[in-house]
């Protein structure tokens, strides 16, 4: 699904996922490393394959006015190469915002504390963090949800967040907001929940 104005970048060390997403615009992180698959939920791996293809990355961020990096925290490449793609949007002096999930319960405590370490570490490159616990979206779900249905609505929340601040851009309304009255909300906003 499309957003106004907004263009997709798909970044990631699974080759199949990759090859699996509607996302024109895909970049295979780490090849040399993961030989094409997952980090294996080590976010060293997720950090060094982003690291590897460093350059790749700034090339195609280069030009962008807003960078929105949408990611699942806890696991190896988007707790490794979510921070590692925020410093080269600060570097480029692109408005950064993070929006990310936090794991839920019943995937352990390790995925929880590599989900915290990679937040931490990602809110040092970015202007704005808006964190999801999916713990908390389960509550609302209520408990007939399934797991496939849960993992579906946080990606919707995702989408929704990054949709409602693009549209605050692209789109014109009662209040008309242009790209500097966000770009001085969001560098001013810090951490959300």
């Amino acid at each position: 699904e499309s957003i106004e104005g907004v263009e997709f970048i798909s970044v990631n060390t699974d080759a199949q996922a990759l090859r699996k997403t509607s996302v024109g615009n895909v970049i295979q992180i780490g090849g040399d490393i993961t030989k094409g698959l997952g980090a294996g939920a080590n976010p060293q791996v997720g950090r060094d394959a982003a690291l590897e293809d460093r350059d790749r990355i700034k090339d195609s961020l280069t030009g962008a006015d807003m960078v929105f990096i949408a990611a699942g925290m806890g696991g190896g490449t988007g707790t490794g190469a979510a921070p590692v793609i925020a410093e080269v949007a600060k570097e480029l002096g692109i408005l950064t915002v993070a929006v990310v999930t936090k794991p839920f319960s019943f995937e352990g405590k390790k995925r929880l504390a590599f989900a915290e370490q990679g937040i931490d570490e990602l809110s040092k490159h970015v202007d704005s963090l808006i964190t999801i616990p999916n713990e908390k979206l389960l509550k609302v779900l209520g408990r007939g949800v399934t797991l496939l249905e849960a993992f579906a609505s946080a990606n919707d929340v995702l989408k929704n967040a990054v949709q409602g601040i693009a549209e605050l851009i692209t789109r014109p309304g009662m209040i008309n907001v242009d790209f500097a009255d966000v770009r001085t909300v969001m560098s001013e906003m810090g951490h959300a929940m």
